[in-house]
């Protein structure tokens, strides 16, 4: 690989020219890395939710033409000047944020919201193939629960939403210990996928003629210690919020919500102690925490199994087929083979 440091490559593209129109396989060019940047060749990239909700344009700043693929495993190919911690042949993923490990945030122990590189790298040495997935979906749903929510042993989890970011914050429950598990989704589909993941208890809201919180206040004696909100609904938010106990329940935010929708609840919900608190990659700082996750899980250590996400496996000429099972709630994670 390194034949081609400092050089413009042509590679090949899957474009998004307009909002949910099918991507076009294109050649494009990319430049050589710039000062403190590194040029990687991905291997592997799986579909995540974000990729959809951006090119249907629900985003806050569409944008077109646009590549999408932020959920992938790959290797260094070429590294710009002042980069120290990536040698060409390291097998990275790459992740959606940084971590200058200078600012204010990423000096806290609290936050992982990096100044500098907010919005816009990773080492290990694993199954690109199936660890691509935790650089976003996977660890957002999975920190959601063990960083921020952090149930204790016994205790009752509500999970809303049960595709591959809630199953993965099911998922955190179940090693947390969690007694009761119960996912809130409007597919009944979900729930056999869902048994895997730890989920013991199944609510559609579309079975009551009342609010989902109040069925769920119902069936746990006052509502639940911790509940996990992964849909980017709104209503779905208020709903995870109303429906933990009052005096310790806290309620997780992890869904993008529209820019328009407006979160509204009664004063007196949060004087009554419930916790509302949201979550930005699952509270993992990408530098710091990604590598030791993936080490984690090489060594067993932690009680991940990814094998149950990855639903589906297509070539890189295939993409379209991704976008379609993801609109048809079919499956968890596509992965798809850059090479193929």
């Amino acid at each position: 690989m390194s034949s081609t440091a400092g050089q413009v490559i042509r590679c090949k593209a899957a474009v998004a020219w307009e909002a949910g129109k099918p991507l076009v396989m294109e050649e494009v060019e990319v430049a050589p890395p710039q000062k403190m940047e590194v040029r990687l060749k991905i291997l592997f990239t799986s579909l995540c939710h974000t990729d959809v909700y951006f090119w249907e344009a629900k985003g806050q700043t569409p944008l077109f033409p646009r590549i999408f693929g932020h959920e992938a495993g790959g290797i260094v190919e070429s590294i710009g000047e002042g980069v120290t911690d990536l040698q060409p042949g390291d097998h990275v993923l790459p992740v959606f944020t940084g971590e200058c490990k200078e600012c204010r945030h990423c000096k806290s122990t609290e936050s992982n919201m990096c100044d500098l590189l907010r919005i816009n790298t990773d080492r290990g040495d694993a199954p690109l193939e199936k660890v691509c997935v935790l650089s976003c979906g996977i660890s957002t749903g999975l920190g959601a629960t063990l960083n921020v929510a952090r149930p204790t042993k016994g205790s009752t989890v509500a999970i809303f939403g049960l595709g591959a970011v809630g199953l993965a914050a099911a998922e955190g429950a179940r090693i947390s210990g969690a007694s009761r598990i119960i996912g809130v989704d409007l597919n009944p589909n979900r729930f056999k996928d869902a048994k895997k993941f730890g989920v013991t208890e199944f609510v559609n809201p579309k079975d009551h003629d009342k609010p989902i919180q109040e069925v769920l206040a119902e069936m746990t004696d006052g509502g639940v210690d911790r509940s996990v909100e992964c849909t980017g609904n709104v209503n779905a938010m208020i709903s995870a919020f109303e429906c933990v106990h009052d005096g310790w329940g806290v309620a997780v935010l992890v869904g993008v919500p529209n820019k328009d929708d407006v979160f509204k609840t009664h004063p007196v919900n949060l004087l009554n102690e419930r916790t509302l608190k949201g979550t930005f990659f699952g509270n993992y700082k990408p530098r710091s925490d990604i590598p030791s996750v993936v080490e984690k899980y090489m060594n067993k250590e932690l009680e991940l199994e990814l094998d149950k996400f990855i639903t589906h496996q297509i070539g890189f000429s295939e993409i379209n087929k991704a976008f379609e099972l993801m609109l048809r709630g079919e499956g968890l994670r596509c992965i798809i083979n850059m090479e193929t």
